[in-house]
This record gives structure tokens, sequence and C-alpha cells, in this order.
């Protein structure tokens, strides 16, 4: 009994995920990708839920709005709780000195990292010059990045594309730049800017960054099963991956991926039961930090991802998404678990 244990301990320190970035190190080569509207507390509260190692990321902080002082509007964005850590902050803007002072706030609040935004596709974001407009203002984009480490003492990662266009695919060039600039490990989201989201993200674009910088690079896009992190780490040539979109009504992926890349293991992902016990939880969560009103609003957008696959799902959707008492969507929702139970039993 004692060996067999040993030996269990021993395989579990061999298969150990561990990434260092900078000063601050984790267990796990998995990080969760910053998403504006998306990855708020509620829903780093939940990934966490799963997986006490991975690296979380806030959703987009716009330099211009922190810079203005306005609480009411960052209030929520900046809210966390102490068990998120390590917790990187994500901010905007393409001024350096704006983005240097920025990025200092956000280091008193408590940030481990603070990461930079260069590979936002919005219009709205990319016509100001911020997100993946900075691909095509490379020296703009490398002074950001020396403003800020000149400003703080904690780690500096950037997120970015595999360029604006097909025809600008300098990732390669801008990796490089990134790190001699300073940055402490970079993302790159397997698709140009023009691409937006659409099509399959490119992991093998970027198998030869790695021969080219040494600071950790994690591979972003497509990333939806523990399957594909592994293939996306073999393609890419990367240390590890950031999740986005995927945790979108699973919020346990990351986990799962963590547990597949350490053992080859597949666990099982919730059942429809369980996804809409998840659902419950969020929408509470979201309440405490919303209120009732706003936070119904708010959670609309993910009523898909939560009951995809269920039986006439495109009807509970209907349902919820028009629904504005709490009571009633929670009605809604003990009917589905009562019907997936029910159908699991059959």
């Amino acid at each position: 009994m004692k060996q067999s244990r040993l030996l269990q301990q021993n395989q579990l320190q061999k298969n150990k995920l561990i990434t260092k970035i900078g000063n601050i190190e984790f267990q796990s080569c998995v990080s969760l990708a910053p998403m504006a509207g998306i990855t708020d507390m509620p829903l780093r509260q939940l990934v966490r839920k799963f997986s006490p190692d991975c690296l979380l990321t806030t959703e987009m902080i716009s330099s211009e709005m922190l810079m203005q002082n306005r609480p009411d509007e960052h209030e929520k964005i900046l809210a966390y709780k102490e068990n998120e850590f390590p917790l990187a902050f994500q901010i905007s803007g393409h001024k350096p000195a704006m983005m240097a002072k920025a990025a200092k706030i956000l280091e008193n609040k408590g940030a481990s990292i603070i990461d930079i935004n260069m590979g936002c596709p919005v219009k709205k974001v990319v016509s100001g010059g911020d997100g993946s407009a900075l691909m095509r203002t490379p020296q703009l984009a490398s002074d950001i990045v020396k403003s800020i480490k000149d400003a703080v003492s904690i780690p500096v990662t950037v997120k970015f594309r595999l360029g604006y266009t097909v025809m600008e695919q300098n990732f390669l060039e801008f990796a490089k730049l990134m790190e001699q600039s300073g940055a402490d490990a970079m993302t790159i989201h397997c698709r140009t800017r023009s691409q937006m989201y659409s099509g399959k993200a490119d992991w093998s674009a970027i198998a030869d960054v790695k021969k080219e910088v040494k600071v950790p690079v994690f591979a972003n896009g497509d990333i939806l099963s523990p399957e594909d992190a592994k293939t996306c780490i073999q393609k890419s040539n990367t240390d590890g991956v950031a999740v986005g979109r995927g945790v979108l009504g699973a919020p346990d992926l990351i986990y799962r991926i963590e547990h597949y890349l350490k053992f080859g293991e597949i666990l099982s992902a919730p059942s429809h039961v369980e996804k809409i016990q998840l659902l419950k939880e969020h929408i509470n969560t979201e309440i405490v930090l919303r209120g009732e009103h706003v936070a119904i609003q708010f959670v609309r957008k993910f009523y898909p991802y939560y009951i995809k696959g269920i039986r006439d799902a495109a009807v509970f959707r209907g349902a919820l998404v028009t629904e504005n008492s709490l009571e009633k969507i929670f009605e809604i929702l003990s009917i589905i678990e009562e019907k997936e139970a029910s159908a699991v039993n059959e």
C-alpha cells in the first residue's frame, strides 16, 4: 500500500504542470483568456471552483476609462475574490504614459500580472488605435510594453494575433519585439484581425515562435476540449493554452484539460442537470455583484451555452431570454432539471 502510494505521488510530481511568468509561478499550463463582458468575477469563480491552479484573467479594462476615475463604470470589472490569484488584469489603450499609470493603479489593486490587449478585433476598439491595431504600429506597441515595465514591479504579458490581415501576418517579428521590449510572456490568438472569430484557428502557424523567444508562449483559439488543447500544444509548440469561449457553459473545461495533460485521462463533461445547477450558481453570483435586475439582463448571453444539447433547447432558450422574473427563471430551470433527470432514468 505504501509503495503504491509513493509511486502515485512520484507520477503526480512527474506530470505536474508548472508555468513561471516573471516571478509568478503556478501549477498549470492553462490560462483563462480575457473576454470583454464575459470573464467577470462570477465566471472566474466558477472556473476556479474546478481549477485551483490555472491563471485567471479579467475582462478587458480600458486605460482611458480607468484614468477617468468613474467608479460606477469599472467597479464591477475590477471586482475579484482572494481565491482567484494568480490573477492577471488586462488593459487596453494606445498611449504609453496613460497605460503605465493605469497599470500602476491595477498593481496597487492587487494584480498578479498586467496583460496588454493587442489582439481585440472589435471595430470600436481598433478604430481608436487599440487592440489588434497595435500590430500595425509595432514601435508604439513596444513603447507601451517598456512604459508599463518601468512603472510596475509585477510581470507584464501581451496578447496579440497572427496579424491584422492575412497579408500582414507579422506575429513572429512582433513576438520577438515584445520579448525585447520586456514582455514576460505572450498569448497568441491564432487568427488575424480580419478573420475576427470566423474560420479555424491556425495553431501550426505559430510553431516557430518558441524557436525565437524564450519567454512562455500560450496559444489561443478554438480550444473547446481537452483533446483540442493537447493537439494545439503539439502543433503550435507552445508552453500552454489560453481557453476563451470554450468555458462558456463549461466552467470545468480548464480543469479537464489540466487533468488530461497530466494523466492522459478524459474526464466526463458535466451532465445537463449539472450544467443547470452551475447556471443557477452563476446567476446567483451575478446577482450579488450586479443586483437582481441588471444580473437578469446580463446572464442572458450565457443561456444558450448552458442548455445546449438538451431536449427542446430552443423553446427553453426563448423563454429564458425574455423572462424578467428571477422566480420564473428558476422555475424554468427546475423544469429542465426534472426533464433531464427523468431522461437519464428512463
